[in-house]
């Protein structure tokens, strides 16, 4: 009798091949519990992927805004005060003057260049491993001397408000006489608000466009490391 013929008398018992089939059966009826054993570590591993994705898409996120948008600073010296207070935590804005591409040595392109007046993040020329903050007084082609703690920039004394001065009037030749000098192509001339603490363009000289980090937009944090005491006062102050 062929295989797939039916043989009513043996219905009861198959034939090899039905048995074989039924066997085949079994197999499949009998792994099927196994099939959704294994089916939920993969539905775990899913999960985990999906946390991964998103830790993953969260730091890449993270470093893409710190890289090229905006990054936190804290200010370490007195050398800016009192603009800027030792114990401020500050925003600066990295895509203004064109953001450095990590590991490249290059930059994006800038919205607008450096002008006088900006407070601004750059590594520092003697060492690019640590970063600095000082105020742009003189940019490219400008002619700056300094002279009995007056900034002149094109023969034009210039009106500083915001200049501390830690020693009054106290004068000293190696600090308080400086120039005249022009401002060499792609360079900048920085200065800190506190002119009698400040180590600045008067002592290591200009400093290169390409090491900007970034220009200073805002405090968003202060803490008082001498009365141990938060500034509420400061918070989102934007800097000037």
């Amino acid at each position: 009798m062929s295989a797939g013929s039916k043989d009513p008398a043996g219905e009861g018992t198959p034939s090899s091949s039905a048995a074989s089939a039924a066997g085949g059966a079994g197999a499949v009826s009998s792994t099927a519990p196994v099939a959704t054993a294994s089916a939920r570590p993969a539905k775990h591993r899913s999960i985990w992927r999906e946390y991964l994705e998103a830790f993953v898409m969260a730091a890449v996120l993270a470093l893409g805004i710190r890289s090229f948008i905006i990054q936190g600073y804290r200010i370490p010296s007195p050398s800016m005060e009192d603009t800027l207070l030792v114990g401020d935590w500050l925003f600066v804005n990295k895509f203004l003057f064109g953001a450095e591409i990590p590991f490249t040595g290059l930059r994006l392109p800038a919205i607008r260049q450096p002008h006088r007046g900006d407070i601004i993040v750059f590594r520092y020329p003697k060492n690019p491993k640590e970063d600095y903050i000082k105020r742009c007084v003189a940019v490219e082609g400008d002619t700056l001397l300094y002279k009995n703690k007056v900034l002149y920039v094109n023969g034009v004394a210039q009106k500083e408000p915001f200049v501390h001065f830690a020693d009054g009037d106290r004068i000293m030749a190696s600090r308080d006489f400086f120039g005249p000098v022009v401002v060499p192509k792609g360079q900048l001339f920085m200065m800190g608000d506190n002119r009698d603490r400040s180590s600045d363009s008067r002592f290591w000289g200009f400093m290169d466009k390409r090491l900007i980090r970034g220009k200073a937009l805002f405090i968003y944090f202060s803490w008082d490391g001498e009365h141990k005491r938060v500034r509420f006062s400061r918070f989102l102050n934007a800097i000037r």
